[in-house]
């Protein structure tokens, strides 16, 4: 039986991760990994997994797993319905096996080949609109004692926060892909280039060195901070360059498992694998004689920077399921948020395709350190978002302008684009001030309204909070509420009247 009172340990667990994927946080990996770590401590687990549905297969691919044989976990696969796991995505429900060994659903092979021990699973399904997209599964109870009900109800609310996140990222990266090849149309035709706002010293002697940095065919690596801009500069290069007639083609290592990654960046014939019922040109085919623009390198998989180093070095590929070599000729450039010279030393980067990629290194210093950029940042973005809005806002008070400068910027460029629309949306009148800036999530004031409350209530007030914040955020429109929070707009609506929702 549950307890009459709510943990607060967890709700606080909670509006934390809900806070990071309200506010854009697109590094999806390092979001999964917070979200399923915070699951796996508040249930006590000994070890966990996250794995994602490869619609193109039906495959489940352990996408992230913790614990001491989180590694060895990864390089394995399920078929839908083999395993706990396999059962709750196929059945779309979730199950507590206390007793593995004797569950004919237990599949032991892979505890048996990595050496570890699984007495009790907990799995959940990840649900983007009623369809599992995912399972989330915790090995073990540190103290050897049983998965609950409490747990479980625990463990749907962390899904669910994942499903958000999977989602969030994925049309983030659709629409961004889309918009990208929209504007390398754009771009080619009428050889123009995005708008660079920026007049501090230190980012213009970075601009300065990109274009020195165009006038070669060398490779580049970008690094800095994530939301810095590293993609912008990658764009300057490239149409500074004497390729800005061809291709910009742009690639995010982090977006795809490893499996369609490798078809994503060289393609495949017909027959290469399940599905692939004809023959697809990869992203490096696509921009031959342009510029291929790899985001976040680091989290290229291991066994595929190989064959990376190989086109760096050879400009030849083959496609997957074929033999055939392709000559190419192409620019790379590649970004990071990654410390790479870590990554290189615990083995995870190979130090060949490091020194290939950085003959010439651009690092692009966080927004934090060039606090000049602000003031003009902040009020391109508002100039944009109030034009795409049809709303006049006439600028910014001095106190939200202080407000701006004192602020550390965690997310850099992208935060202060994503605080100027928020502020934007909920602006009443004609300037935005202080109190239309939401700058952080604040202390834990948040959390204490949950506490002495049943588990339902206390869920209830969450869906309250969470929802109004999504309303506002989307100019109470809400089939677009509906779309960001993953529901059919019927069931919003639906929980608008139950919950008593009002604007």
């Amino acid at each position: 039986m549950l307890t009459p009172n709510i943990d607060a340990k967890r709700f606080e667990t909670l509006i934390e991760i809900n806070a990071l994927i309200n506010s854009n946080y697109t590094d999806i990996k390092t979001l999964l990994t917070r979200i399923l770590e915070s699951a796996t401590r508040l249930t006590g687990g000994e070890a966990s997994s996250l794995l994602l549905v490869n619609p193109e297969n039906n495959k489940l691919y352990f996408e992230i797993a913790l614990g001491s044989k989180g590694p060895d976990v990864q390089r394995f696969s399920l078929n839908m319905g083999e395993g706990i796991a396999g059962w709750v995505a196929e059945h779309n429900t979730s199950l507590i096996v206390n007793d593995v060994e004797n569950d004919e659903r237990f599949f032991p092979d892979i505890s048996r080949k990595i050496g570890f021990a699984t007495n009790s699973i907990l799995a959940v399904p990840m649900r983007i609109k009623d369809k599992c997209v995912g399972v989330i599964e915790i090995i073990n109870k540190q103290d050897a004692s049983n998965f609950t009900n409490e747990d479980l109800q625990w463990m749907e609310i962390f899904a669910t926060q994942a499903a958000i996140a999977l989602q969030n990222a994925r049309s983030y990266e659709k629409m961004k892909q889309e918009f990208s090849q929209l504007l390398s149309r754009i771009n080619n035709e009428n050889k123009g280039m995005q708008n660079f706002v920026g007049k501090s010293r230190v980012i213009l002697e970075k601009l300065e060195i990109a274009k020195r940095a165009a006038a070669s065919n060398t490779s580049v690596l970008i690094m800095g901070e994530s939301g810095v801009g590293k993609e912008l500069f990658a764009e300057q290069i490239h149409f500074h360059s004497s390729r800005r007639d061809k291709p910009l083609i742009r690639v995010n290592c982090a977006a795809l498992p490893e499996h369609l990654l490798e078809s994503e960046l060289f393609g495949h014939v017909k027959g290469a694998f399940t599905d692939a019922s004809s023959d697809r040109r990869g992203r490096f085919e696509l921009a031959d004689g342009g510029t291929i623009f790899l985001d976040e390198i680091g989290d290229l998989p291991f066994n595929l920077q190989s064959k990376l180093l190989r086109v760096l070095q050879q400009k030849v590929f083959e496609k997957v399921g074929s033999s055939e070599p392709i000559q190419v000729n192409v620019r790379i450039i590649a970004a990071t948020n990654k410390n790479l010279e870590k990554a290189m030393s615990e083995g995870q980067f190979r130090q060949d395709l490091y020194y290939r990629l950085n003959v010439l290194p651009l690092v692009i210093p966080p927004l934090r350190e060039r606090a000049e950029d602000i003031s003009e940042l902040a009020t391109f973005f508002l100039e944009k978002v109030s034009r795409e809005t049809n709303k006049q806002i006439n600028g910014f008070t001095a106190g939200a302008i202080d407000a701006l400068l004192s602020y550390h910027w965690p997310g850099n460029v992208r935060e202060l684009e994503n605080v100027v629309e928020r502020a934007v949306v909920i602006c009443s009148g004609d300037t935005i001030g202080p109190a239309d800036l939401i700058l952080s999530v604040g202390d834990n004031s948040a959390s204490e309204a949950y506490n002495d409350k049943p588990l339902k209530e206390a869920v209830n007030l969450f869906k309250k909070h969470y929802i109004e914040r999504t309303l506002e955020n989307n100019a109470w429109k809400q089939t677009e509420a509906a779309k960001v929070l993953g529901v059919q707009r019927t069931y919003l609506s639906r929980l608008i009247k139950e919950l008593e929702i009002s604007k």
